[in-house]
């Protein structure tokens, strides 16, 4: 989503680089291009205004002028405001002293909220809990269906309103939180209306449910996509029903990204997740500072090594390290690491989380069909186990009888095993070794 948005600021960061000393004229200029950046990806324009006063007044002080490295302590100025902007800290969910924690959700409909229950369930069930999902969206004849399906994909418990009870009814909401409490489920997550545009029934509607439930989080779940819409409707929803936090989905998307900057500011309330995919699995804790190193091209190697680390098996890991250092690396345990890729999501989704620059700048740039991860996978699946461990005897025959078992192209073979040898070689460089050895690639 921030590409476009990253691609300017890091040209500033760039400019600001390659001027001796800071001055008043130059630091215009550095305020101007971020002002154009900012603007032209949909940011709230008094956040823009508010933030290039800010890092006017920081980066003009003396203390700074007169160090020895300006530019860069203007730099870092531009990403600790960027952070502010984006929430300072990372928030985690409240829960409710005695349970059932209530997680109410709202948001226009289209938004995702009811794809973002599960996604909450699924994510919840990872901290130990035990959550139950329920809808009180009546006047859409699937609601229920829907959560029902998304309940069972994610394997959470799902409660379902008696036939001809008004689910928006003070006795039908307590029913539910009584059924939740008798049988220790907690959280509750509850699926609410939505419209295409606000309206006074819908309101409140919801101020009933919030009244009865006493939840301990309202979350709005925003449409990263709708822009400064998204913003808006979260300012209506605060306003009008009060909100504690906020759920941006779709910030895999192609927008300019202006809302995941203008929410925080505008609304006072922290962004706790953000959505990057329809799979259950697609839900990320929102971190403010890791999201602005992203934007500004510093990457995010944290959350690239707990993604690793949530899909590791420890004893395969284990396994290949001690394979790598004897230099036994096979084709079998290259299929190994491209499974273990596909569980942690999109190839282009986690090279974004490299660093722009410096010795990571042209894999985080790099173009990558992850169907080419699946291409790889068919061809290795085609060979003999014997082939796996010794790619040495894949003459031309055999290599035309994988590609016609994998049904891909002899190129794409050819290009398998050339780069598969290209890895063989750098395992065998002393810097390698050298990593090996000092315990870079242990896990835990």
């Amino acid at each position: 989503m921030f590409d476009q948005l990253s691609e300017r600021l890091q040209k500033v960061l760039k400019y600001l680089r390659g001027e001796a000393k800071i001055t008043e004229k130059n630091m215009a200029e550095a305020l101007r291009m971020l002002r154009l950046a900012l603007l032209e990806a949909d940011v709230n324009y008094k956040v823009v205004r508010d933030f290039e006063e800010r890092i006017r007044a920081r980066s003009l002080n003396r203390d700074v002028l007169d160090s020895l490295t300006p530019a860069q302590q203007v730099i870092k100025i531009v990403r600790d405001e960027l952070t502010v902007m984006l929430g300072s800290k990372t928030k985690p969910l409240n829960f409710a002293a005695a349970p059932p924690s209530v997680f109410m959700l709202v948001g226009l409909q289209g938004s995702g909220k009811t794809t973002t229950c599960g996604k909450l369930a699924r994510y919840v069930q990872g901290l130990g809990r035990n959550p139950l999902l329920v809808s009180f969206d009546m006047k859409r004849p699937a609601a229920q269906e829907q959560i029902r399906q998304i309940a069972g994909q994610v394997k959470a418990a799902f409660y379902e309103a008696a036939e001809g009870r008004p689910a928006s009814s003070e006795k039908a909401l307590r029913e539910v939180v009584r059924f939740a409490r008798d049988r220790a489920y907690d959280p509750l997550i509850v699926d609410t209306a939505g419209r295409l545009h606000i309206d006074e029934e819908l309101m409140e509607e919801l101020r009933m449910v919030r009244d009865v439930l006493n939840p301990a989080e309202v979350v709005y779940v925003g449409d990263a996509l709708t822009g400064q819409d998204a913003v808006k409707s979260a300012k209506a929803f605060f306003e009008r029903i009060g909100l504690t936090s906020i759920i941006l989905t779709k910030l895999d998307g192609d927008a300019r990204g202006g809302a995941a900057l203008s929410i925080v500011s505008v609304t006072g309330l922290p962004v706790k997740f953000m959505g990057v995919g329809e799979n259950s699995d697609k839900l990320e804790v929102f971190h403010p500072d890791r999201m602005a190193s992203r934007i500004l091209g510093m990457g995010d190697l944290l959350t690239l090594i707990e993604k690793a680390e949530g899909e590791a098996d420890l004893k395969e890991s284990e396994e290949l390290a001690r394979r790598l250092r004897r230099e036994e690396f096979t084709l079998e345990d290259f299929l190994k690491q491209l499974l273990q890729l596909k569980k942690m999501g999109s190839l282009s989704g986690l090279l974004g989380h490299l660093p722009g620059s410096g010795p990571f700048k042209a894999l985080a740039r790099a173009q990558v069909d992850d169907r080419r991860v699946s291409h790889f996978e068919a061809i290795i699946r085609s060979m003999t186990p014997r082939e796996r461990n010794d790619e040495r005897i894949i003459d031309g025959s055999r290599r035309k009888r994988i590609a016609r078992g994998s049904g891909r192209p002899i190129q794409e073979v050819n290009q398998l095993l050339k780069q598969f040898a290209e890895m063989k070689r750098m395992i065998k460089k002393p810097g390698f070794k050298k990593m090996m050895s000092s315990g870079f690639f242990k896990s835990g």
